[in-house]
């Protein structure tokens, strides 16, 4: 079987000149991929103890579930806003080239509750710093974060300091 990283389809100048874009739709695309992905996020969560995985829209949900549905938790979307049907908590962030805001239901986690977040990617930082500020405002706590991969150029983690903070895959550049 093939090492996980070569899966992953590097794009060279994507969506502009000098920056090298990870694909993960080619992890996705390939059954020993896929199971590889999941099953090496899992293994970052042994000996952690949590109640609920965390995941946003949409690589987040496609990570998220598998390893929720694994390990029998339960699992809470985090969506861009306007997506979600019920009452929701909202935090806005920044990005490259402007701003976002993502929610969540008022009432999908409890206090107390153990959080685990998962996401394909982690660049900048920003969108899981902005989960994290909503899982703790109702009153969880972030106890692991699992990326597939990290752009460790963009320094993200830094933004995210403090917590426990896990990659499949590192990539020293952007």
């Amino acid at each position: 079987m093939k090492k996980l990283e070569e899966y992953v389809r590097s794009i060279p100048d994507f969506p502009e000149k000098g920056i090298i874009f990870r694909d993960v739709t080619s992890v996705l695309q390939d059954a020993d991929g896929l199971h590889l992905a999941i099953n090496e996020m899992d293994k970052c969560l042994e000996g952690i103890d949590y109640d609920v995985v965390v995941g946003p829209e949409s690589r987040g949900f496609i990570f998220g579930v598998p390893i929720a549905y694994n390990n029998h938790k339960a699992f809470v979307p985090v969506r861009k806003k306007g997506k979600l049907p019920c009452e929701t908590i909202s935090c806005d962030y920044d990005l490259e080239y402007g701003k976002a805001t993502i929610e969540m239901h008022k009432d999908s986690i409890k206090p107390g509750q153990k959080v685990v977040i998962i996401d394909d990617l982690i660049a900048t930082g920003g969108t899981t710093e902005a989960i994290i500020k909503l899982v703790e405002e109702l009153g969880g706590v972030v106890v692991k974060v699992v990326f597939l991969m990290e752009l460790k150029g963009l320094k993200g983690r830094e933004k995210l300091n403090g917590y426990d903070i896990d990659a499949v895959i590192q990539y020293e550049g952007n």
